[in-house]
């Protein structure tokens, strides 16, 4: 990350401190070499470390530019030149305890205050423009702004170094942790922003916690419903594009990207790595696999499942979801089976009851 301005980063270490921590082998790379911090292949650049675990993401692997990566033997001679290859046996494992190394109080929430004097609600180095409000009861954190116009409202928290723009609404009991948010923004009461993405590394072990080093980015006129929450992002932001509205009791994982102006109904969830084009809108308690992309201006039907990408300017529904006059088509297809099941058994059930149908569960 770039801008790793809501975490302390450890470091710079080496190569050969690095392989230490996770019983690695350095190939084609000088253990001497140092590395100033962890990135996704996409992001990472010529001091940063990253790993390899999915063929989904060989592209990304060939392309990277990225000092280290971290990888399972049988990936090894796909790492490019340039680029140090540390030989594990779990590389998702190994590169948690990395990114563990490099920013050690990641995996719990960060502190809001820094030593400020008791009773006050307003940290004395946070930014609050002339116009902006903060309600009775509500605290804003070292270093966050607020800016002009701004309401936030009693019993809210704002984290130490957000950023939060003009004419903005921060609904009663919201918190705003590890974020930046644009202009006009709308968060409605027990908005949370910003927390822990859902992320685990599985072993033999158990489970253990990745830190999750990203940020929430919402840009301009946004709304997000009561009770919505939006992880923060693990080596990546979250981002929540300008106009979209979000309804109420939303679950949106941690490297989500949302696109512009789409409508996300009432208990959706969408789980980590998704991505959703423009104008994309989804109906009351549908669901997105992680990883899945959804194409610009595409909607899908409330109670669908998502598990594969969808093409834009479609319509689609059902579990799995699949194009809309194909699903509509089976679910007409079942009733009538079902009704003429049904018409096929009575005069059956009616001759073994002697005129009388039976009843049935």
């Amino acid at each position: 990350m770039d801008d790793v301005r809501f975490f302390e980063r450890a470091g710079p270490f080496s190569l050969s401190e690095i392989a230490g921590w996770i019983d690695g082998q350095i190939e084609a790379g000088d253990g001497d070499r140092v590395v100033e911090d962890v990135a996704t292949l996409q992001l990472a650049g010529p001091t940063q470390i990253s790993f390899f675990d999915n063929p989904k993401y060989a592209a990304d692997l060939a392309a990277t530019g990225a000092r280290a990566c971290v990888v399972a033997r049988r990936s090894a001679e796909q790492v490019p030149a340039g680029c140090a290859a540390l030989v594990v046996t779990n590389p998702s494992v190994a590169f948690n305890e990395i990114v563990r190394r490099f920013y050690p109080d990641a995996a719990r929430p960060a502190r809001v205050w820094d030593d400020a004097p008791a009773g006050d609600s307003v940290h004395p180095t946070a930014i609050v423009d002339v116009g902006a409000v903060v309600e009775p009861g509500a605290i804003v954190g070292a270093e966050a702004r607020i800016g002009r116009g701004t309401r936030v409202l009693a019993g809210s928290v704002i984290g130490r170094r957000v950023q939060i723009g003009r004419d903005c609404s921060i609904g009663p009991a919201a918190t705003v942790l590890h974020a930046l948010v644009g202009d006009r923004v709308i968060f409605h009461p027990g908005v949370r922003i910003g927390q822990d993405g859902f992320g685990f590394a599985m072993s033999a072990k158990g489970h253990a916690k990745i830190p999750q080093i990203g940020r929430v980015i919402i840009q301009d006129d946004v709304e997000v419903g009561a009770n919505t929450t939006i992880d923060r992002g693990a080596l990546r932001d979250t981002v929540i594009g300008e106009g979209t509205k979000i309804d109420n009791m939303v679950q949106i994982g941690h490297n989500v990207v949302i696109g512009r102006h789409c409508v996300i109904v009432s208990q959706v969830g969408i789980a980590g790595s998704a991505t959703l084009g423009d104008f994309v809108a989804i109906g009351g308690q549908a669901g997105v696999m992680n990883h899945v992309t959804i194409g610009d201006g595409a909607q899908v039907a409330t109670l669908s499942a998502v598990k594969e990408d969808l093409a834009p300017g479609g319509r689609y529904g059902g579990v799995p979801a699949r194009p809309a006059r194909v699903w509509l088509k089976e679910v007409a297809a079942l009733q009538k089976l079902a009704h003429d099941y049904i018409a096929e058994r009575r005069p059956q059930e009616k001759a073994d009851g002697n005129g009388h149908e039976r009843e049935h569960d």
